[in-house]
């Protein structure tokens, strides 16, 4: 009885051992072998065979891409801008020794290197330009780290921006400014409104003065030359010139009496004589 107890007991011992010894690693990951404290070997996918109670997994890393997001940031620029900006990175880890043994958190290293790196591209970058250039920023930043990060056994796939904004205290700042600018325009565009409408008008006077002197000169020519045909019409008959003097007293002294402002109205007692006298006044 006591021999069948220890020959279970070795049994058990044996199939523990066996199953120590034997690593099986799924396709996408690779194990980190260490013997006695010791980097012994890296175990790819498949059936992998350890010696027991001396070597042990003790890390087990994935070969799949690994999508990092950078935390976002605040970014001052050339022209002391305020942004925010923040990243995601595509990485793949090619030797896990190195990445495992070369530093203590690769991630976390990784990560403050992309955003050191971000800081001291948009740093050298004016405003309009950093927004405006996304894909030199993205091809800047992966030349930067790509190298640092090969020491680790890790290739940086690619890097994207995802934001790159001003600050809320930039946005409020930019956005008055550009409210400023609308309002200053609108301004300019009134102020040329009633330049135009100033100049159209003074064009407009200037034409109706030139067309009444233009009338006033063709009146005058045809009361001159309306005279001059009285005049060899009736030579030395005073008679219709006389008539015709009287009728344009007589309705000049009728328009007068219609006046609101006409009194009295005096009219000279030899009507005739007062014609004739006007005639010889204008001779």
């Amino acid at each position: 009885m006591e021999g069948l107890y220890i020959a279970a007991a070795f049994v058990g011992l044996v199939v523990i051992t066996l199953f120590k010894g034997v690593r099986v690693v799924p396709q996408g990951y690779k194990h980190i072998v260490q013997r006695l404290g010791k980097y012994y070997c890296t175990l790819t996918p498949g059936l992998n065979f350890i010696v027991p109670y001396i070597d042990s997994v003790t890390h087990r890393i994935t070969t799949k891409d690994i999508v990092m997001d950078i935390p976002a940031q605040e970014v001052i620029t050339q022209d002391n801008a305020v942004i925010v900006a923040n990243a995601i990175a595509y990485i793949n880890i090619v030797s896990p020794e190195k990445a495992v043994y070369g530093v203590e958190d690769y991630e976390l290293a990784i990560q403050k290197l992309i955003q050191t790196a971000l800081r001291a591209i948009i740093g050298e970058m004016a405003l309009d330009s950093a927004l405006s250039s996304r894909d030199m920023i993205k091809e800047k930043l992966k030349a930067g780290i790509s190298d640092d990060i090969s020491d680790w056994g890790i290739t940086l796939k690619t890097v994207e921006i995802q934001d790159i904004n001003p600050s809320k205290t930039m946005q409020a700042s930019m956005e008055e400014q550009s409210a400023a600018e609308r309002q200053r325009r609108a301004a300019v565009t009134r102020a040329e409104g009633a330049k135009q409408a100033a100049i159209l008008e003074a064009e407009g006077r200037l034409e109706a003065s030139l067309r009444d002197a233009k009338a006033k000169v063709v009146l005058a020519e045809a009361s001159a030359r309306s005279i001059e045909s009285v005049t060899a019409a009736v030579k030395d008959n005073e008679l219709p010139v006389t008539f015709l003097l009287g009728e344009k007293y007589i309705e000049a002294m009728r328009q007068l009496a219609e006046s609101d402002n006409a009194k009295t109205v005096v009219l000279p007692a030899d009507l005739l004589q007062a014609v004739k006298g006007m005639m010889d006044k204008v001779r």
